[in-house]
């Protein structure tokens, strides 16, 4: 299967570079390049990519705004925001936006690649050295914006199993080998807690399966 991808960010250079990583590789395919959120909305309508990868600071409608954008269209791209340290504040607002994953833009080119692979597999993607001090910060805000909190008394003792090692950053695989079923036994169970739980995603998961003590960050 190709991936195709969209690639966002304001500085020229960083785009041919990321333009050059991935289209060295034969399972994926850049169908445009975009200086602002603005035009990457507009480019996103045209070419149905599977993947935007996202600049959070961009002139006019930034990444945080265009992943809003984005979210509401019938045929929803996966967004990975592309992120420094120093974001945190905009980061949660793009994932509370919709955006599937983010990357440190230091991430080496293998990594990149890979986390498209994994994102474009319907996979969660939370940057380890970034994730735990986001949770620090605003796990008690991290909520579903639809409604109260789920109740977990709806999801089986296999599911909730499921969902811890979702909010562990584990992969489907991962989990398959853990609890010894299938990938696709695994696909089944987080189709089922999204469902039960009303969450868009499994990004929705881990950071809910944070905010209500499912899991916790371990100590610094």
């Amino acid at each position: 299967m190709t991936v195709s991808v969209l690639v966002a960010d304001d500085q020229a250079l960083v785009r041919t570079g990321l333009r050059m990583i991935l289209e060295a590789r034969a399972d994926i395919r850049v169908v445009g390049e975009a200086g602002d959120g603005e035009e990457a909305v507009r480019l996103a309508a045209q070419t149905l990519p599977d993947i935007v990868l996202m600049d959070l600071r961009m002139p006019g409608v930034d990444g945080v705004q265009a992943t809003q954008r984005l979210s509401a269209f019938q045929r929803r791209p996966s967004v990975i925001i592309l992120t420094t340290f120093d974001e945190d504040e905009l980061l949660y607002a793009a994932l509370r936006a919709g955006a599937g994953g983010f990357l440190l833009k230091d991430t080496r080119p293998a990594e990149l690649v890979e986390a498209i692979r994994v994102v474009a597999s319907g996979e969660a993607l939370l940057a380890p050295r970034v994730t735990r001090r986001l949770l620090d910060r605003f796990v008690a805000d991290i909520r579903p914006v639809t409604a109260a909190m789920p109740d977990l008394a709806d999801l089986t003792n296999r599911e909730v199993e499921v969902l811890t090692l979702i909010a562990q950053a584990a992969s489907n695989a991962e989990i398959a080998a853990k609890l010894v079923v299938t990938e696709g036994t695994v696909k089944s169970h987080v189709s089922a807690i999204l469902r039960k739980l009303g969450l868009r995603d499994r990004v929705q998961a881990v950071v809910l399966a944070y905010d209500i003590g499912l899991v916790r960050p371990r100590p610094s």
